[in-house]
């Protein structure tokens, strides 16, 4: 009999629009999540370019501009060639980007002869040294007398600016450094810078415009190439390929929908040129998989989870579902077991107690009936009370030693007498006692056997017990060539209640026999098994510890 429709059955597909809400969900944030991500890389691509350019070139380029090139101050103009020399070696070692250094050693002072002055402050070079980084070849340049004469001059006519207007009282300010330093793409000069004392000897001097004195002062020029700046990419996952162009560089045409580009000016003596940033958009496509994997595994695990829960949801509607058919079913075919032996026990009482007299004959007949519906109740009775004590485990194994052949055989006798048309025979090899408890071994016999005349053609009602020993275990294979059953019920017959649909068991029955026999067989330590084959019949094979 088929449970009708329930409240249950509605509830899935809310379970279904439930996890198709959850899976929609799941892809809208993957796609809107790995789209903030490829954002985010690109962001990161023109915004990070700036920690390229500080640790390439700001960093190494203020070091020595602000922090190296004014040590020149410390020496107060008495530096000669030799020390100049370990100057510049030091420059050159830590500074690859430097290419040459030229150092002038200059005298200031206004004798009357004197041919090389500006704004009346007499300032020649007696002697010009350069230096190179060691390994390179000194190459020959033209006009190379003419550019360092013009550098001289134009540093000279800036201090002779500066000492012009400095005023006297108030001394040197610290702002007043960079009047000592003359930036030109491609070089820097510096030239060291007088104490308070020689500024204001300087000054008195352009007024006077004799000194019988000299001073001595010491400027250099260092000339920088920027394709020897150590480029560091600080983030290689977004830049493939930087590389230093010269600040008019326009690049040839490419695909912007494939590649990236972007730049970065230099300053200072390297202004005319600039860092340039190039990657392919399947290099930024790679990060971004990176970024976003942590991200995406976040999502799919919060999605998982809500699926264990729509899954556990389900679960719990079917088997309440499953409990709720079991339930009535079992109602409906416990009445109906219950219904028939009530029924004909209430019509023998209502003809015993009737006015009518009876013959002996008849209550005789009465009487049989009313025995055997009770014990039919008491036999259904005590299989519910049996089946609830295995399960508490409240029923205590009675070990007896039995002689198998006599067991197999009283039990073949009795159904043989029971149902005439029941063909049954046995075979016993290597077994000739067996040290059980008697009472529930026949109830899975008594089981097995009613369920194999039961389910089976009225013309092929038979069954072979076969009995034997392998090992430590005893083996008894019941083979009946019954209706069958279908391979998707195989692991539904054993549960407790569940009952078959077919043309043999449309009266009903409890659904309790083949749960109560695996029970019996667990609570004896065994194992319990079937092979069916529908309209074949079916074998069941129950192995038991063997004790003899």
């Amino acid at each position: 009999m088929r449970a009708p429709n329930t409240s249950y059955r509605k509830n899935f597909s809310l379970i279904v629009a439930f996890l198709i809400l959850v899976s929609v969900t799941l892809f809208v944030a993957l796609y809107v999540a790995y789209q903030i991500t490829a954002q985010n890389v690109e962001n990161d691509f023109a915004s990070k370019k700036n920690r390229v350019a500080e640790r390439t070139f700001v960093n190494p380029y203020n070091d020595l501009y602000k922090n190296r090139i004014p040590i020149i101050t410390s020496y107060s103009g008495s530096l000669d060639s030799v020390l100049a020399l370990e100057y510049a070696d030091t420059i050159f070692s830590n500074f690859s980007f430097v290419r040459k250094i030229v150092f002038f050693q200059i005298t200031v002072g206004n004798p009357p002869s004197s041919k090389k002055k500006a704004n009346n402050l007499g300032m020649r070079f007696n002697a010009i040294h350069q230096y190179y980084p060691p390994g390179q070849r000194v190459p020959a340049e033209k006009n190379e007398a003419t550019i360092n004469e013009n550098d001289f001059r134009q540093m000279a006519d800036r201090l002779s600016d500066y000492i012009a207007a400095y005023d006297t009282s108030r001394g040197a300010r610290n702002e007043d450094q960079a009047k000592f330093y003359l930036t030109r793409p491609g070089k820097v000069s510096f030239l060291n810078i007088p104490n308070n004392e020689d500024l204001k000897v300087y000054h008195d001097l352009q007024r006077s415009g004799y000194s019988p004195a000299y001073y001595k002062q010491n400027m250099f020029t260092f000339y920088l190439d920027p394709q020897y700046l150590r480029i560091i990419n600080t983030n290689p996952e977004l830049y493939e390929d930087i590389s230093i162009k010269q600040f008019v560089y326009d690049p040839p045409d490419i695909d912007r929908t494939q590649v990236l580009t972007d730049e970065v000016a230099l300053s200072g003596a390297m202004s005319d040129y600039k860092l340039y940033f190039k990657t392919s958009r399947s290099h930024l496509r790679a990060e971004a998989n990176r970024r976003f994997a942590p991200a995406g595994g976040i999502i799919v695990l919060v999605y998982f989870f809500f699926v264990l829960i729509g899954w556990l949801i389900y679960r719990n509607l079917n088997v309440n579902l499953k409990l709720f058919k079991l339930q009535y079913d079992f109602i409906n075919n416990f009445t109906h077991e219950f219904k028939t032996p009530v029924s004909v026990i209430k019509i023998a009482g209502s003809n015993l107690r009737g006015d009518n007299e009876l013959t002996e004959r008849q209550r005789k007949h009465y009487g049989k009936i009313l025995d055997e519906e009770a014990d039919k109740l008491n036999e259904l009775m005590n299989k519910l009370l049996s089946f609830t004590q295995l399960e508490n485990k409240s029923i205590k194994i009675k070990k007896d030693k039995i002689n198998v052949t006599d067991f197999v055989k009283s039990y073949i006798d009795t159904f043989t007498i029971k149902y005439p048309d029941f063909k049954l025979d046995y075979k016993i090899k290597n077994a000739q006692y067996f040290e059980t408890d008697a009472v529930l071994l026949g109830s899975i016999f008594q089981n097995l056997m009613e369920n194999a005349y039961k389910y089976s053609h009225p013309q092929q009602k038979t069954l072979f017990i076969n009995v034997s020993v392998e090992k430590r275990n005893i083996i008894f294979s019941f083979i009946d060539n019954g209706i069958g059953i279908p391979k998707s019920e195989l692991n539904n017959i054993f549960r407790k209640f569940y009952r078959l649909e077919n043309q043999y068991n449309k009266n009903g029955s409890v659904g309790l026999g083949l749960a109560f026999c695996k029970e019996l067989v667990n609570f004896m330590n065994g194992t319990i098994i079937v092979k069916s084959k529908v309209n074949e019949g079916s074998e069941f094979t129950i192995t038991l510890p063997y004790e003899n």
